[in-house]
């Protein structure tokens, strides 16, 4: 895995992306192991001391850069083998996260409650990320400050600390945000007592973090009706855990085949992960098939149907699969509706893809997309990691040549999105 590379290639080598489209996809593929369930899980070391947490199956990708440049910064010694990450965590650790770092992604703000539970203190600056709307962690901190946390925010940094150990509580999240459940379920960890978290995020990274804890000797109970239990323990020993298939990856690639009517494999992916979209896929008309760890994509000489589509939490719809959707919606036969329920200012893609010819419109929270005969290639900027992913799949898909800027947002979370896209016969290439 060679960090170094990404870093290049997002900002000063490879942030664009000329695509010949109209060719369709052939082949298999690989899922990569997922960013969303990776960088809480990586996390997780921040509660040892004076032990090791390895990882398999983590993804090359600049925001796992930016978490290991992270846990460096704080005292961990990490080793880097192929997609194998070993994280040797010292007898004390620092609590003070560097501005530069926090604001380059939202997911530093999972170091809270680690290092909170561990060092009884945190200085964490207020994290950045994509532009997809406000994205507050309020709910991070009302759980901490449940537990016996006292925090104030000074110009944009978050200060928390608590006197002796933290205390578990129950607690009840008002939205069942994936951060907030997953900071929570760390700080419970070393907490004293038990900790139960009600309304729960239900995605399949919460489990990935459920089975990273208890590896490290954390008893961990997750219940079906949307809660966890978890008993706090005085001190977490070494551990070895994998990090699960990314299923928005997969669903970008199925997509991408289904978009250019193409015949695809993609393997190591957990079918039950994306129920939701598959269900939609279903039900728009496209071909494909379901076998174990491999979903198969097929040609059809019909264009989709049109189809309605709220996002939700898990195990609804997901925001994260959103604009690659609209992408194919974009060249079905007829008018589908998307409704965004989860991030404001999501649909930034809209008006990219309507430069290649779409046909979308947004009314508040929801984008109407009339279905065109084809897409046109044009010149486009990614306004973040999704959206780009969009328009690589729409370029793939429209006539003549498509130009995606701003790939720094894409590095983030498609691990060379380039290559697997030329082993499938894909005419890309990086400028």
């Amino acid at each position: 895995m060679n960090f170094g590379k990404i870093e290049r290639r997002s900002f000063e080598i490879e942030n664009t992306m000329k695509i010949n489209g109209g060719i369709p996809l052939k082949g298999t593929i690989k899922t990569q192991g997922a960013k969303n369930a990776a960088l809480p899980v990586m996390a997780v070391c921040l509660l040892l001391k004076g032990e090791t947490l390895t990882l398999d199956n983590v993804p090359d990708l600049y925001d796992i850069n930016t978490m290991i440049e992270t846990l460096k910064s704080l005292g961990v010694e990490i080793e880097v083998k192929n997609s194998q990450v070993v994280f040797k965590v010292p007898d004390e650790l620092k609590w003070e996260v560097s501005e530069n770092l926090a604001r380059k992604m939202r997911a530093s703000s999972l170091v809270l409650g680690p290092l909170l539970a561990n060092c009884g203190k945190v200085s964490l600056p207020l994290p950045g990320g994509c532009s997809i709307g406000s994205r507050p962690i309020d709910l991070h901190l009302k759980g901490l400050k449940q537990m016996g946390a006292y925090i104030e925010i000074q110009n944009g940094v978050v200060h928390a600390s608590v006197k002796g150990k933290l205390r578990g509580r129950r607690i009840y999240l008002d939205f069942p945000s994936v951060g907030a459940t997953e900071n929570l379920m760390m700080a419970a960890s070393l907490a004293q007592g038990e900790t139960i978290i009600e309304n729960i995020a239900r995605e399949p990274e919460i489990d990935n973090l459920a089975d990273t804890l208890r590896c490290i000797g954390v008893p961990v109970e997750l219940e079906g009706t949307g809660g966890v239990r978890i008993q706090g323990i005085d001190k977490a020993h070494s551990g070895h855990d994998k990090v699960i298939p990314d299923r928005i990856e997969a669903c970008t690639y199925i997509l991408a085949g289904v978009m250019t009517n193409g015949h695809i494999k993609i393997e190591d992916i957990v079918p039950s992960h994306i129920d939701a979209i598959l269900a939609k896929l279903e039900e728009s008309g496209a071909k494909f098939s379901v076998k174990k760890n491999v979903i198969e994509i097929f040609p059809s000489k019909k264009k989709l149907h049109p189809v309605s589509i709220k996002t939700m939490p898990y195990p609804g719809f997901p925001t994260d699969s959103q604009p690659q959707m609209a992408a194919a919606l974009s060249i079905a036969k007829g008018v589908s509706t998307i409704e965004e329920s989860v991030f404001q200012a999501r649909f930034l893609y809209a008006q990219e893809l309507n430069r290649m010819g779409a046909d979308i419109k947004i009314s508040r929270d929801v984008a109407i997309i009339r279905g065109v005969d084809k897409l046109q290639g044009a010149n486009v900027k990614a306004s973040d990691l999704r959206a780009g992913a969009a328009l690589i799949i729409a370029g793939l898909a429209a006539q003549g040549e498509t130009i995606v800027d701003d790939m720094v947002h894409v590095w983030r979370g498609y691990e060379a999105i380039d290559k697997k896209l030329k082993s499938l016969g894909a005419q890309v290439e990086l400028l």
